[in-house]
């Protein structure tokens, strides 16, 4: 159990992530599960509920308790970090608030573990999965819907729910498109010729016609088309064209921007574009850059 004066402190820091960070919802349950998991521990840690004088003094030891157990939850180490930066921010906030001093807490080392990085397509790759998708249906709107998502996710660097989240409103595609990402967060982002050509391709055969708030990708029945439909046919494309399992729809949003950093591209533009909050997300395409180097030097270089 949680203390009121813990549970209303936590929502306090939640409703600052939100209002002054811009986080998504995902986002904030994911915190508010996290830091309430801490709380909980805490109380069964202590004996008692936590209120915000004891919560003041967490000292190491608790914070090794609590890792601990965490770690025999068959938490991996990617997840623990998470949770520990979830419980370092909110006593980062709440120490400001309260007036005493978090270091027990924000000491706490994060576990150590590997980055996994973007796995992308080569360029011959996208240009194959964009060509072969729309041979995936005998219908033929939704064989050019299916080409116009993909398009979409290569040629602008757009999320699926980006893509999918398209209204009529947003009809005819003009140069540009101003796209709510992640937390609300608005980008204007490019669109190239072929993207705008598969679009129009796609809604002169489409038998829905979108008014202004309607999606534009619609499923055969006329609703939303959803994310899975998207997942299945591009995994019914990689298996056709023998790519490996790494070949989503996600890793055509890889590919756009690994591809444009190959071309000389600015990784801050590239952050832009993609919409991503911090430019360290953005740096992973350039370990795939290097990773990828490394592989043709190993590969080309003469042996002695």
């Amino acid at each position: 159990m949680i203390s009121p004066a813990a549970r209303d402190a936590l929502q306090g820091w939640l409703d600052r992530q939100k209002a002054l960070k811009g986080a998504s919802e995902n986002t904030i349950d994911a915190y508010g599960r996290d830091v309430a998991g801490f709380l909980a521990f805490m109380t069964r840690h202590k004996g008692e509920a936590q209120g915000l004088g004891p919560l003041a003094r967490i000292g190491v030891s608790d914070m090794r308790a609590w890792m601990a157990h965490t770690r025999g939850q068959d938490v991996g180490p990617r997840s623990l970090a998470r949770k520990l930066s979830a419980v370092k921010s909110f006593y980062r906030w709440l120490s400001e608030r309260e007036g005493f001093e978090p270091t027990a807490v924000l000491s706490t080392r994060s576990p150590k573990f590997q980055r996994k990085l973007p796995r992308p397509l080569a360029e011959d790759a996208a240009r194959e999965m964009i060509a072969t998708v729309e041979m995936q249906s005998a219908t033929p709107w939704v064989a050019a819907r299916d080409q116009a998502v993909v398009t979409l996710l290569y040629g602008c660097g757009l999320r699926i729910s980006e893509a999918l989240g398209l209204t009529g409103r947003d009809m005819p595609l003009g140069e540009a498109l101003r796209i709510i990402g992640k937390g609300g967060k608005e980008r204007v982002v490019p669109v190239i010729p072929a993207a705008q050509d598969a679009v129009a391709a796609y809604l002169r055969l489409c038998p829905y016609e979108p008014a202004p708030d309607d999606p534009v990708f619609r499923g055969v029945r006329g609703g939303p088309l959803s994310p899975r439909a998207v997942q299945k046919v591009v995994e019914r494309t990689r298996l056709q064209l023998g790519l490996p399992a790494s070949a989503t729809p996600h890793a055509m949003r890889h590919s756009f921007a690994t591809h444009l950093l190959n071309a000389g591209g600015d990784l801050r533009a590239i952050q832009e574009l993609l919409g991503h909050a911090s430019l360290s997300t953005t740096q992973a395409y350039t370990a795939v850059d290097t990773a990828r180097l490394w592989e043709v030097y190993q590969r080309a270089h003469p042996k002695a």
